[in-house]
């Protein structure tokens, strides 16, 4: 054989022994077979990342759910911005976010715009503190008409006889009030402003309620954060923030006088008296500004995440849902050390059975819960 005829016999070998050896592998051991290698686990899925919107007013307790859930459940991420009510309904209506967040229920013509049927679930409770900076006072109780005055533009000085007359005690100077106010669509301000219409007439007809209203007097800042800094940097300055915003930057609150005459500073407690009377209809909104009771802080209010009735993608749905059922139930013991109220025992029940119709192309969310 030539040398030639050599090389090419010995490389037409080698390629029938190499696919040969190719088709052997292909094929599955015979059934009973245990010498064959164990079929590979399926894959992992990989981590579900979900992305929410909306209220400022509950983001320091929202936040702290989230990171907690994480470490709990690695594969899943939450991510939530804080900007706003109006926005975080704006995005879940764009279908920007897989949830939104809001302390004002939606109206029915944001609930009209709902790409799809949307769900208030209530998460916690906090109060809407009124707080102020005039040097040398520590102490300061407002009735109604001197809240709605200063807000309204007719009270300005804050020596003026309907803040005196609650503060005898107080040295309170002759210098001008600056107010201070939300300047973008904000659940808390809808709080206020509920709270204002429900203690003065006048207030409701000439200025109303919303998360955006046209403010008599003041300058505005965006967010609770804002309003915090706006308040803090200012002599002469008052304001409204959630409460958690007021005590983790040492702002100092107002007691301010309930239905029942008494005068209230924020706090748990009193977060707590406002809710703990209230019947949750099956929408799972209500206000609870004003209420009655010697102990009740006046502007308490529930805040409500938004998800979908039937969520359009299951994966993410079954997601959110797992994440809210805890969020009402073990999370709920992180609420009092960041200054917000646990939900009662009834309205928790009322979130279990409305979590239960969750669902996505029809099939329940939480049929294993």
């Amino acid at each position: 054989m030539t040398p030639i005829r050599l090389i090419s016999w010995a490389l037409g070998l080698v390629a029938f022994s190499l696919v040969g050896c190719q088709g052997s592998g292909d094929k599955a051991p015979p059934a009973g077979d245990q010498s064959g290698a164990a079929a590979p686990a399926p894959p992992k899925p990989g981590p579900v990342s979900l992305n929410g919107a909306g209220a400022t007013f509950p983001y320091p307790l929202y936040s702290k759910w989230m990171s907690e859930y994480n470490t709990l459940h690695p594969d899943i991420m939450i991510n939530y911005q804080s900007i706003g009510s109006g926005g975080g309904i704006r995005q879940i209506t764009a279908k920007t976010v897989d949830f939104g967040a809001t302390d004002a229920p939606m109206n029915a013509d944001e609930e009209s715009k709902a790409p799809a049927k949307l769900i208030h679930i209530p998460t916690t409770i906090g109060a809407v503190a009124v707080v102020f900076n005039v040097p040398g006072v520590t102490e300061l109780e407002l009735a109604p008409e001197a809240l709605v005055g200063i807000y309204q533009g007719t009270i300005t000085k804050w020596n003026d006889k309907k803040i005196t007359e609650t503060n005898a005690a107080a040295k309170l100077p002759a210098t001008p009030i600056v107010v201070a106010y939300r300047s973008d669509g904000s659940g808390t301000t809808a709080v206020f402003t509920d709270y204002l219409a429900k203690v003065s007439p006048d207030w409701k007809d000439k200025v109303g309620v919303g998360k955006s209203i046209k403010w008599p007097v003041g300058l505005g800042a965006k967010g609770n954060e804002g309003v915090t800094e706006q308040v803090k940097r200012t002599p002469g300055a008052i304001g409204y923030v959630e409460l958690a915003y007021a005590i983790t930057n040492s702002l100092t609150t107002a007691a301010l006088k309930n239905a029942s005459g008494k005068f209230v500073k924020p706090d748990i407690a009193a977060v707590t008296a406002a809710a703990s009377g209230v019947e949750m209809p099956d929408t799972l909104t209500v206000s609870i500004t004003n209420a009655t009771g010697d102990g009740v802080y006046p502007i308490s209010s529930f805040t409500y995440l938004l998800v979908y009735q039937d969520a359009p993608d299951a994966t993410k749905g079954k997601a959110l849902a797992n994440f809210v059922w805890w969020a009402v139930h073990d999370g709920q013991k992180l609420s009092e050390p960041l200054h917000y109220a646990p939900l009662p025992a009834p309205v928790v029940a009322k979130v279990e059975a409305k979590l239960k119709t969750l669902s996505s192309g029809g099939k329940p969310l939480l049929s294993e819960t």
